[in-house]
């Protein structure tokens, strides 16, 4: 009876490790403020990402993948919690730490406790969360977590820009340091560490990069592989001129001025490509660690990054806008078992509130009943399907933008419009709204909007730039003074 109990313990034992050994690791790539000036997307044709681009190439490329918000703090929480802004309440910047207690608590399984939960080994490296977040239930959601920073890093002033007075903002520019004290390479190196272990239970590694977010400071051989004039990317004169004043207001005209003034452009533009290959580089680090390990054939790989950025498009800089160059972010999701969709393009409009139940289905797992979106699993297998619902992305309470294949439809709080036809106009520069002839299309779009918005969440907030419902004014005001600013300076053309 003994040797039967033994032998029964045996192959259930056995048949447990098999099972162990069937669910997929994931492997989830986190990066900050890139837009499509990569490779695998064309937005700029002097881009350098050969290690995004072969992931891409192996991979299922989303090329019209949109963030759930333009800003680091929403569109991560989004992502994380698995929540639309309108039902979260969580619209602007936030340190989730500080918000009132009972606030959150119907979010129970943020991501990576999903994961945990199910017996996942999880690890997150710098910037997952937004940064002020990352030690918000920490212990619940991960076995491992590190935050990397820079050393202090010694720029050179002989190349770039170096913006006087001192911006953080705009200083781009390469740094003389070892490799050693950039943090994007100590998180590369943490996950390729982590990656050379013996793992007994399946992991979730989340990999956080921090550039290109500002300040574009990067090693000197990144910024010397850019020696060339920088390509201008297309810009229209009076592009704000058929623009709601809420849509305008969302322009970072007070960083044009300077940029301007000091005809720095070109630099702020090298410095964020040299920041991108920088990136790329430590991406490629970690896919190799990868593919020297053991986990190769069974690590699903997802790369994201938190929403786009502006580089002069519609007068502005940075993010924090519904149009393209804010919204599309980079999307790459590689599955090894995936046999039918890996290698191809998916041009459908899809939204980064979808990360959340596309990796619970691939991993086998149940999402929690609140989490919003759809898994993407069938457009993997795929990549062709038809999308029926549009992407969405929302900037502060009542401003929404839809994007599907041909259109991008806003809607802004106040019920002034924005209508583009993508595909003759995907620079944006033509606002067809108020055009008798196109109100069918707003119906039809005007039905994916939210019928009901979860009121902002009102404590910890950290940054609110936005002109929403709930702050209707104050930055309307501001960029006026901007404007006047503009033209005053002699900063042609005029934006009205």
């Amino acid at each position: 009876m003994n040797v039967v109990r033994c032998g029964l313990l045996v192959v259930g034992l056995l048949s447990s490790c098999s099972v162990e050994a069937k669910r997929p690791n994931i492997l989830m790539i986190c990066i900050d403020d890139m837009n499509d000036w990569c490779g695998f997307l064309g937005g700029h044709p002097q881009a350098l990402t050969p290690n995004m681009d072969r992931l891409a190439r192996n991979g299922v490329n989303f090329i019209n993948a949109h963030c759930t918000a333009p800003g680091c703090s929403p569109s991560r929480n989004a992502l994380m919690l698995g929540v639309e802004p309108h039902h979260s309440g969580l619209y602007p910047f936030y340190n989730l730490n500080h918000i009132d207690t009972g606030e959150l608590d119907r979010f129970t399984t943020p991501l990576p406790k999903l994961f945990k939960d199910k017996g996942y080994t999880t690890c997150g490296l710098t910037k997952v969360y937004h940064n002020p977040d990352r030690s918000w239930r920490t212990d619940e959601q991960w076995d491992e977590y590190k935050y990397y920073g820079n050393a202090k890093l010694h720029k050179i002033a002989e190349k770039g820009y170096h913006p006087e007075p001192y911006n953080k903002r705009t200083v781009a520019c390469p740094a003389s340091n070892p490799l050693e004290d950039f943090q994007d390479y100590l998180s590369a190196k943490h996950a390729s560490e982590f990656l050379s272990r013996d793992h007994e239970k399946p992991f979730f590694l989340a990999v956080g990069f921090i550039l290109p977010h500002t300040s574009f400071i990067m090693p000197e051989e990144n910024w010397d592989r850019f020696p060339d004039p920088i390509e201008e990317p297309p810009i229209k004169a009076d592009d704000l001129t058929d623009i709601p004043m809420p849509g305008q207001a969302n322009a970072q005209i007070y960083v044009e001025i300077p940029v301007r003034r000091d005809n720095a452009w070109e630099e702020i533009r090298r410095g964020y490509l040299a920041s991108i290959n920088f990136t790329d580089d430590n991406v490629g680090r970690v896919l190799r660690a990868l593919e020297q390990s053991p986990y190769a054939d069974n690590t699903i790989i997802v790369l994201w990054s938190d929403h786009g950025f502006h580089l002069g498009e519609k007068r502005s800089f940075s993010k924090f806008s519904l149009w393209n160059e804010a919204t599309r972010t980079p999307f790459i999701i590689y599955d090894p078992r995936n046999k039918n969709g890996n290698g191809k393009v998916c041009p459908e409009p899809v939204g980064l509130i979808h990360v959340y139940k596309t990796l619970a289905d691939l991993a086998g797992l149940e999402p929690p009943s609140y989490v919003d979106g759809q898994s993407l699993k069938p457009w993997l297998e795929n990549p062709s399907r038809p999308m029926k619902q549009p992407a969405m992305t929302t900037w502060g309470r009542g401003n929404y933008t839809l994007r599907t294949k041909k259109w991008r439809y806003t809607r802004y709080f106040d019920g002034s419009e924005e209508l583009y036809l993508q595909t003759n106009d995907p620079h944006e520069w033509t606002n067809l709204a108020e055009k008798s002839a196109y109100e069918a299309v707003k119906k039809q779009f005007s039905k994916w909007l939210p019928t009901e918005e979860a009121p902002q969440v009102a404590s910890g907030l950290e940054l609110y730039n936005v002109v929403d419902a709930d702050s209707p004014k104050k930055n309307i005001r501001s960029y006026k003074r901007y404007v006047k600013q503009y033209k005053e300076a002699g900063l042609n053309p005029p934006l009205d």
